[in-house]
């Protein structure tokens, strides 16, 4: 099983009063639903305010690393990655479980 952790980071001037934050954040709650290889999956904005914390976090379960290749080149999830990438900078961790 893998993983998966994506941590979002807004652009400067880019806050949760943006449109397009919404709009990005609702296409990446509804991605667990939409792109079958997904056993889990979880959105949500974060709740710290230390600067150090990144703005919005998704988390997700796939079954092997040929499930985690189909689900980042799945139509929805690249459409969720459009929107983010217009007003965020990410990382990522795959982790082996």
């Amino acid at each position: 099983m893998i993983r998966h952790i994506v941590l979002f980071k807004f652009k400067p001037g880019v806050s949760w009063d943006d449109p397009r934050a919404q709009e990005a954040e609702r296409v990446a709650t509804k991605v667990g639903s939409e792109v079958p290889d997904l056993h889990e999956w979880s959105a949500g904005r974060n709740i710290s305010t230390r600067p150090i914390a990144y703005d919005f976090a998704v988390i997700g379960l796939l079954g092997d690393e040929a499930a985690l290749e189909r689900y980042l080149v799945h139509p929805f999830h690249q459409e969720a990655i459009r929107l983010w990438r217009e007003i965020s900078d990410w990382v990522i961790a795959d982790l082996e479980i």
